[in-house]
């Protein structure tokens, strides 16, 4: 098959940032095509995925991943077309999925992919539903959340990739669900759509504590906790006996440039001898097959739907990125490589 081109177009942290990052962290440069080995495949990026978790990588700071090395590509999932293999398990036209970064093409060994079944749903939901937002919702609430029929479960950042999904999960185990989002679009999309009970706007309302007690009166029993920050402050100043919270993301702080003083509230979770717990989706890998399993099925069936936040052009993911940590995207961010 071969691509149609000698050239490369990749993405790299030009620098650290300081606080919030700027088009200036990032370089876009033209590089000669990767060439395979034995044992690779060239892949042709259609689709890149953009997540919250990647402003962290961009630090030189330990963690559960490497940081990102300066100059060096822009780290992120990806769905493409294998266009040059001699590898009978991965043949030239499969559809697949892995770590390939903020570039249009990329060499890869085989066990570094999944294969993607084009048939299943539109090839985009690789990254989003039906790959590592979909999983980390799934794993995350069950596995750890552990909510039951009738419990109340609170979702900051309830619209976005993993929010949205841990909410419609949450309402097929029987619970009560309340979002908490940033626009009143949002707010009208989780309500309509997803069929969360309650949305709150944290942008809007006064006092964000009082809110999200008048959501849940009965306290609340599984918090997945997305952003961090006052949202989660006043959740923990509304826990029910033995809730569980579960640690996703921490939006609300990854561009702080000093970090605030914390943990905080406490004396909540000692009083309600709640749990809480971090989670990477990441070590659920062997599992992964399981997880995907269940989001298809519900998928085909009608049961969980999504919505993907589209952006032509690999040049324009740095600025893309930036507005994803400002919450502007609406649903799975994703950068449109090229056409498949």
């Amino acid at each position: 098959m071969g691509p149609k081109t000698n050239r490369n177009t990749q993405v790299l942290l030009a620098r650290r940032p300081q606080g919030a990052p700027t088009e200036k962290d990032f370089r876009i440069v033209e590089t000669p095509m990767p060439e395979t080995r034995p044992g690779t495949v060239l892949v042709q990026n259609l689709y890149l995925s953009l997540d919250p978790y990647m402003r962290g990588r961009m630090n030189d700071a330990k963690s559960y991943i490497p940081p990102i090395e300066i100059e060096a590509v822009m780290g992120g999932g990806t769905v493409g077309k294998v266009i040059r293999s001699d590898i009978a398990d991965m043949p030239e036209g499969a559809i697949v999925e892995g770590l390939l970064g903020w570039q249009a093409f990329a060499v890869a060994k085989p066990k570094a992919l999944r294969i993607v079944d084009p048939t299943l749903a539109p090839i985009s939901t690789a990254l989003g539903i039906l790959g590592m937002p979909g999983l980390t919702a799934y794993f995350g609430l069950l596995d750890l959340g552990k909510p039951e029929p009738g419990d109340t479960v609170v979702v900051s950042a309830a619209s976005g990739a993993v929010g949205s999904i841990v909410g419609q999960i949450a309402k097929r185990q029987g619970c009560r669900t309340v979002g908490v989002v940033g626009t009143e679009e949002k707010a009208r999309y989780i309500l309509d759509t997803l069929g969360y009970d309650v949305a709150i706007n944290y942008q809007t309302t006064d006092n964000l504590r009082t809110a999200i007690r008048d959501a849940a009166p009965d306290g609340v029993n599984v918090y997945f906790d997305n952003v961090g920050g006052p949202v989660t402050d006043a959740v923990f100043n509304n826990l029910a006996l033995r809730a569980r919270i579960v640690i996703c993301g921490q939006i609300s702080l990854y561009n702080a440039s000093r970090q605030e003083m914390g943990p905080r509230n406490l004396t909540q979770i000692l009083m309600t001898r709640s749990r809480i717990e971090g989670f990477i989706v990441f070590d659920y890998l062997d599992r992964y097959p399981e997880g995907l399993k269940d989001l298809s099925t519900w998928l085909a069936n009608g049961e969980i739907t999504y919505k993907e936040d589209i952006v032509d052009g690999l040049q324009n993911a740095p600025r893309t990125f930036i507005g994803l940590l400002e919450g502007k995207n609406f649903g799975k961010q994703l950068i449109k490589i090229a056409e498949a």
